[in-house]
């Protein structure tokens, strides 16, 4: 166990316990790639670091001896390059196994990371290349990220280096002005000697937001970033050491180094890569019946999809713990999960910006529709709009609280080289998330929604999720999202944009049926009184739900 090296104590008797007396030794020289994947293949060269598959049967097992000596081989390459500290790499590689080695490679050189999407065009690279000045891109061997890569190119002055990875196979097809990682890595040594000069404090990650309402900004990450997301594997998601954890997730977001990389290497779990062509809801269940997954994470979009499979006829016991994060799940989603599992599922609250901040930890009883309690190190407060703390039952946005006095691990150290706006959102005594929420009695937190996604309608202010949640428990809604659409007369009124489930067909009769629903189930002035149906929603890359799109079209 590797933990002991970086956490006093382990174990807690309680959730007031692990609140007040959890903490976080960070070494002055922390590398992740040195400390963790070479440490535990120093300690047990044949344990399971990655068990990766696709769908096209393809399968692979690398224990922490093969990670670190194949990325020790890449950092050699990177070097031959004239890859140093402090130089930025954008790394597109989907879910390919490679991300785990390139990644672990650029750690040890002292390199900062930028992950990216499949999905990311010639505007998308080359902003990014040109705002964080990237020197190197290494992405998968697919034709439409070829293409964009290839037209931005020249627009990033910056950009010098391309490096290409199989798609599918063991070699990637000859690409002009590529290097081949397969052919070119395997030319060098399988050692790496530790540089001298690295701090915990120099930049490790680079992650652009999702830009839902602006251009993406770049939040930073320092070298001790992974140790934040110890609270995120061992007591939110509760991977356990040597069994297999999957969180779904394209390498290109932020969720991959909450769930597939960091916090769960740290605490010796094997972690399970499905680099998937597209969600199949089938075929993601029978991956965790075949594998035999011990915990399990994935946004609540795809419970809902798998929730309309017939989840009873695969065999889901090995799995101790469901969790949940990316957007709040709806209480309806919870509570038939729970009834074909026997689990409740648990809910994280986060963002690009740290760890998990909110969370249902392993003493707490989930609440349906709750997000659980505030991490330890963080100094969760709700503030309302005059700067006051909120006591229960008030609304007020989620900040982080003296961060003057005590800098929390894992949380951001602002925006790459924007130093005017990273003294703007933490220059002061607090971090303001932006995220709406109120807490009860017991200490549960209750999400309402962005501070832009909150609708004001005839003087009162309506949160989305409460909505939606209630509008899902109707059986011919899959997916929904409620917005403020604009009014002559109220200002403002609820929206709901809804994905139906199969056998279901949009009607007036259909639409004044869940109208007349919400009213039961809530309060009777939150109900949507404009309703469309579409066949998908707007989502960021990340898979959250665009709100803001929704409701600039409906602006005109």
């Amino acid at each position: 166990m590797l933990l002991d090296r970086f956490l006093p104590r382990i174990d807690f008797d309680s959730y007031e316990d692990f609140k007040e007396n959890f903490t976080i030794n960070v070494p002055e020289d922390f590398n992740f790639g040195f400390d963790i994947v070479d440490e535990w293949a120093k300690r047990e060269p044949a344990k399971k670091a990655l068990v990766w598959c696709n769908d096209k049967d393809e399968e692979r097992t690398f224990t922490f001896t093969d990670i670190s000596r194949l990325s020790n081989k890449a950092a050699n390459f990177f070097v031959s390059l004239g890859i140093g500290k402090g130089d930025v790499v954008m790394l597109i590689l989907r879910r390919r196994w490679e991300y785990w080695v390139c990644a672990t490679a650029l750690h040890k050189i002292g390199a900062s990371l930028i992950p990216g999407s499949l999905q990311l065009t010639v505007k998308d690279i080359a902003y990014r290349g040109n705002s964080a000045g990237v020197k190197m891109v290494i992405c998968v061997d697919d034709d439409f990220v070829i293409s964009q890569i290839d037209g931005a190119f020249d627009k990033v002055e910056s950009l010098k280096h391309r490096v290409v990875v199989p798609s599918q196979g063991d070699r990637a097809r000859d690409h002009a002005g590529y290097y081949s990682l397969d052919d070119e890595a395997a030319k060098f040594p399988d050692t790496f000697a530790r540089p001298t000069g690295q701090k915990w404090s120099d930049i490790m990650l680079i992650y652009f937001t999702s830009g839902t309402t602006g251009m993406p900004k770049m939040v930073q990450h320092n070298f001790a970033h992974p140790l934040g997301h110890i609270i995120t594997a061992k007591y939110w998601q509760q991977v356990e050491e040597n069994t297999l954890h999957m969180s779904v997730s394209d390498s290109g977001w932020a969720k991959f180094g909450w769930g597939k990389i960091y916090g769960q290497w740290i605490c010796g779990a094997t972690i399970f890569g499905y680099d998937m062509d597209k969600f199949v809801p089938a075929k993601l269940l029978q991956k965790i019946q075949d594998y035999k997954l011990t915990t399990f994470c994935a946004p609540p979009t795809m419970f809902r999809f798998m929730l309309q499979e017939d989840v009873a006829k695969y065999d889901l016991s090995s799995v101790h713990n469901f969790c949940i994060a990316g957007e709040p799940l709806n209480p309806e989603v919870f509570r038939q999960w729970e009834k074909l599992t026997g689990l409740k599922m648990r809910e994280g609250f986060g963002q690009s910006e740290g760890p998990v901040l909110i969370a249902n930890f392993k003493w707490i009883d989930p609440q349906p529709g709750s997000t659980g309690k505030p991490s330890p190190t963080y100094n969760i407060q709700l503030i309302d709009n005059d700067g006051n703390v909120c006591g229960d039952g008030e609304e007020g946005t989620i900040c982080i609280c003296g961060i003057d006095k005590k800098y929390p691990v894992g949380l951001f150290t602002g925006y790459y080289n924007n130093p005017e706006m990273t003294e703007n959102i933490l220059g002061g005594d607090r971090y303001d998330t932006g995220d709406v929420a109120w807490r009860d009695p017991d200490g549960y937190y209750w999400f309402v929604g962005r501070n832009d996604d909150v609708i004001k309608c005839s003087g009162y202010r309506i949160g989305p999720f409460e909505v939606e949640s209630a509008i899902l428990e109707h059986p011919a809604c899959v997916e929904c999202a409620v917005t403020a659409a604009p009014d002559p007369i109220r200002g403002q009124v609820v929206k709901a944009t809804i994905v139906l489930a199969a056998g279901y067909e949009a009607s007036d009769v259909l639409t004044k049926e869940i109208q007349n629903h919400v009213k039961k189930v809530t309060a009777p002035y939150k109900y949507p009184r404009v309703v469309e149906y579409v066949k998908e929603l707007p989502k960021t890359l990340g898979g959250k739900i665009k709100r803001a799109e929704i409701r600039n079209n409906d602006k005109g």
